[in-house]
């Protein structure tokens, strides 16, 4: 390109490129890229200016470092530089595109583009040396990003995608599936109205998305399976409408979610199934609008309030050491009847094992003595009369000293009915001295023998009260050895 050929615009471009000097174009520090459509042709450059300047057309100055840098241009035309290699950084701050800027398999030092308004970004497959900065743009298309490979950081603080127009509304606004990020991915207070789609991403660091706003109803607005993340994936007070994906995903440190409001009725609103995390936070959530999928997931750490878990979950297959906040049983045990499979033995194992691992092996009991009930129920009604009876005697074993009482009530009734009325001998003369309590004891505990039971033989009503302490004593007996033999199985 000719140097006559520029305008007086363009002119100050050209000569500051050599040095890597910037050229402020803003007529105040607060003008906005979202007014860029207005602006005359003092602020006006032609994108293939800014492509001759990267790929060798501009001069050069030795023992300078070259690069392009623009606050409040205009950039007209098409600024495409596929398959180019450009040893140059490119910032372009608060500028407005014409036209979604073409990188598409491009080699990059650096690109800056914060608080520009652009139409979309083609950059599928790029490479970045250093750092890809798109903080607070204003993008209208797409953001084709996927198989990019940045070694520094990808910065989408405050930036905002979407909503797309027509022709493209089927696309995902936000496409970094398969991209490999060297460091962290900086997407706090994010708004995309769209699809952000991360599977198969490779973050070195961590993956920010505090307060971001992603905004699908009905589909999907976080698509990250298989997301592999180096540290963290912190995510407080996300606002999400549609489901958050993060199926088989590796996350060794937090996958904070706290006070995230997740919202998908009539769907899945987190599906968080086959995942490997060291801790998962849903501390102080909103109750969750949709279903929760945690299907054969494995956690260090789960913290989520009761109040979080919605009508539907999937808990089949999840595993977790430590549960919090540590809540009474009666606070926990609601949710898993909300399992969508029905009755799940395994997650009222792993609810008391957590229990262990705190300690609290009382409400460890409590878990057990829940499962039993709740089996007892999937149980055709005839298979339901010994489980009520080792339920009401002793519960299942967990309960023993309900069979104490049990059986210090009959004591008492047996003991006065026959003080007021003591059966007659068998033998007389060769009976023992009546004693009311320990016949009483014989005909309740039928391995015991005081020798007042063969001794005597009640009449009448007395006679059928015998027998109904004779056969109580026997259930009791039989279901304290059930339930007893239960319980030293677990230990």
């Amino acid at each position: 390109m000719e140097i006559n050929e520029l305008t007086p615009a363009e002119r100050r471009v050209w000569d500051a490129f050599p040095r890597g000097e910037g050229v402020d174009f803003r007529e105040e520090p607060g003008d906005s890229s979202v007014d860029g459509a207005g602006w005359g042709p003092e602020r006006t450059i032609r994108a293939e200016v800014l492509r001759a300047l990267l790929l060798g057309a501009g001069p050069a100055e030795e023992g300078q470092v070259a690069g392009i840098k623009l606050k409040g241009a205009r950039i007209v035309g098409k600024l495409d530089l596929r398959y180019s290699v450009v040893d140059h950084a490119i910032r372009l701050r608060d500028c407005w595109f014409e036209r979604k800027p073409l990188l598409y398999g491009a080699q990059l030092k650096a690109l800056v583009l914060g608080y520009s308004t652009l139409p979309g970004l083609t950059a599928a497959t790029l490479r970045v040396d250093l750092v890809l900065r798109l903080s607070c743009c204003r993008i209208t298309g797409p953001v084709r990003l996927q198989g990019a490979r940045i070694s520094g950081g990808l910065f989408l603080q405050g930036a905002v995608v979407g909503p797309l127009p027509e022709e493209e509304a089927g696309e995902a606004a936000l496409q970094l599936n398969h991209a490999e990020i060297g460091t962290d991915i900086i997407a706090n207070d994010l708004t995309v109205h769209g699809q952000l789609r991360l599977n198969g991403a490779t973050v070195g660091g961590q993956v920010q998305l505090d307060r971001a706003r992603l905004l699908t109803p009905g589909g999907t607005a976080l698509h990250a399976e298989t997301l592999t993340v180096g540290t963290d994936l912190r995510a407080n007070r996300l606002h999400a409408r549609g489901m958050v994906n993060l199926t088989g995903s590796r996350i060794p440190g937090q996958a904070y979610l706290s006070r995230a409001d997740l919202g998908n009725p009539g769907g899945t609103a987190l599906r968080a199934s086959s995942c490997a995390v060291g801790e998962m936070w849903l501390r102080r959530c909103p109750p969750i609008q949709g279903e929760v999928n945690l299907r054969r997931s494995t956690f260090d750490l789960f913290h989520i309030d009761p109040d979080a878990w919605p009508e539907r979950i999937a808990v089949d297959g999840l595993t977790y050491r430590t549960l919090g906040p540590h809540l009474p049983p009666e606070q926990r045990l609601p949710a898993l009847e909300r399992e969508e499979s029905g009755y799940l033995p395994y997650a009222y194992e792993q609810l008391a094992a957590a229990y262990r691992t705190a300690g609290d092996e009382a409400a460890a009991r409590t878990v057990q003595l829940a499962k039993l009930r709740r089996h007892r129920r999937t149980l055709p009604r005839h298979a339901r009369v010994w489980g009520l009876l080792q339920d009401a005697t002793v519960g299942y074993g967990f309960r023993p000293l309900r069979a104490a009482g049990w059986l210090l009530a009959l004591l008492l009734v047996g003991s006065i009915a026959y003080s007021l009325h003591a059966p007659r001998p068998l033998k007389a003369g060769e009976a023992p001295d009546f004693n009311a309590v320990f016949y009483t004891i014989d005909l309740l505990v039928p391995i015991i023998s005081f020798g007042q039971e063969s001794a005597y033989a009640p009449s009448g009503w007395y006679q059928w009260l015998s027998y109904v302490l004779i056969v109580t004593g026997w259930i009791l007996a039989t279901t304290t050895a059930a339930g007893v033999s239960r319980s030293l199985q677990r230990q």
